[in-house]
């Protein structure tokens, strides 16, 4: 919404005259997030939150995300109507602001409402900051935020403030990437995602489903792979009739699987694992290896629901609690997920720069660990789903240097357009949409 204009109230998606729960859980939700606690998935799957309506649940959900994905321009612009610095504030106040100036900037609830009802959270917290909350965002009703930085002439000023990247992540993006290159990638992360899925096999009018829901399916050039609006995916995806799983995750288990004996070394939360035994036949084994229990029981419980025959099984892919080799093994290691920040905007601001060498150092040992259970003639398949050169190729390239028994894999046809010059494959928001996933396939001799 533009300084100068009005905003419209948006009735189709119930956003006038909203009941403030949403808005209260909301801030609950930016809170905890703020303070390090559990991660954005975790707390959007409470129990409070399952209980509201769906017209609610959509509001809570476009308001937790929305503040966080663009928290750095809001900050900017609450710079310049807040009279003291933001990192004084304490944290209820600041993240009832930021929760205010994303409604008042960024969508078409009246600006009296998005007031009124940021100013009552601060309250209802029994905080001392309604007034500062009131005088703010009325101040930025009245003047609108400030000019964007030009991301030619400024591209760091922009990347922290339009593109709403920490600074370290912007100068990080500078330097491997340049100026322009770096701004198209803030910029495909700051928009929605798309809903990419694939269908239940075992259920045969799955597709019909989809189309019934109105939600106009999508094939894409990977195969199995759809798209949609994302009106009804949630339900239907809670129905087991698809799998709600980005393209390069669907990529990563088609190419890892191969007939025979099949194991998804770091399996949860499962997509990959079950998209693989959907594949295999009767006489195909898929393994599913998992060292959290708590994630365990979730896979296994996913299994069942999706109709799988996929084996869960608990253990630490650092020590692979097997004895035998299996003809194939995906190795979607624990990463970053910095090239997810557009589903998990999140990650923006509870990562640090020092966890990227931490990933890669510890998925230097997942790959020299998991690569002992490869077959002759098998296969490894190495993803993250990070841009970071240090969780992708500087963990694959050192590996290939110490193991001339392994070499990268021809690549199917559909697989070849996101091929790069090394032979490994790569997504990204700035040309596909959705997240940035690096994925290599390695055969051995």
């Amino acid at each position: 919404m533009g300084s100068g204009s009005s905003p419209r109230p948006r009735r189709e998606a119930g956003l006038t005259r909203v009941p403030s729960q949403a808005r209260a859980l909301a801030l609950g939700v930016l809170r905890e997030v703020e303070g390090g606690g559990a991660t954005l998935a975790d707390l959007l799957a409470a129990p409070a939150i399952d209980a509201l309506s769906r017209r609610e649940r959509a509001l809570l959900h476009e308001l937790v995300l929305g503040t966080l994905r663009h928290r750095g321009a809001l900050d900017a612009a609450l710079a310049r109507v807040v009279d003291r610095p933001l990192s004084g504030l304490d944290r209820l106040a600041l993240t009832a602001l930021r929760l205010g100036a994303y409604q008042v900037l960024r969508t078409r609830i009246p600006p009296h409402a998005a007031v009124s009802e940021s100013v009552e959270l601060a309250r209802g917290a029994r905080s001392r900051a309604a007034g500062l909350v009131n005088a703010a965002l009325r101040r930025l009703v009245r003047e609108g935020p400030p000019p964007a930085p030009d991301p030619r002439a400024d591209p760091l000023g922009w990347l922290t403030t339009e593109g709403s990247l920490p600074e370290w992540l912007a100068a990080r993006w500078l330097r491997q990437l340049g100026a322009e290159a770096a701004v198209v990638r803030a910029r495909g992360f700051l928009a929605v995602p798309p809903s990419t899925f694939r269908l239940n096999p075992r259920v045969p009018d799955a597709l019909s489903q989809v189309e019934a829901a109105g939600l106009a399916p999508r094939a894409l050039a990977l195969p199995g792979a759809w798209q949609a609006s994302a009106g009804h995916l949630a339900a239907l995806a809670s129905a087991s009739v698809l799998y709600l799983q980005d393209a390069g995750s669907q990529m990563a288990a088609r190419l890892a699987f191969r007939p025979g004996r099949v194991l998804d070394a770091c399996a949860a939360p499962g997509g990959k694992a079950l998209l693989m035994a959907d594949l295999a036949d009767s006489s195909d084994r898929v393994v599913g290896l998992e060292a959290s229990p708590r994630r365990l029981r979730a896979l296994a419980a996913l299994a069942h629901r999706w109709g799988s025959k996929a084996l869960c099984l608990g253990g630490d892919a650092l020590r692979p609690p097997f004895r035998a080799s299996f003809d194939s093994v995906l190795l979607d290691a624990p990463c970053s997920g910095l090239g997810t920040l557009g589903r998990h905007p999140d990650i923006r601001w509870r990562m640090r720069e020092a966890e990227v060498a931490r990933q890669a150092e510890r998925q230097a040992r997942l790959i020299e660990s998991v690569s002992a259970l490869v077959a002759p003639g098998g296969r490894l398949v190495y993803s993250v789903c990070s841009p970071e050169p240090e969780e992708g190729p500087g963990v694959v390239g050192p590996f290939l240097g110490g193991r001339p028994d392994f070499h990268p894999a021809p690549l199917p046809d559909w697989a070849r357009s996101f091929s790069g010059p090394d032979g490994f494959l790569r997504t990204g928001p700035e040309q596909d949409g959705g997240d940035a996933f690096f994925v290599a396939a390695l055969d051995r001799r």
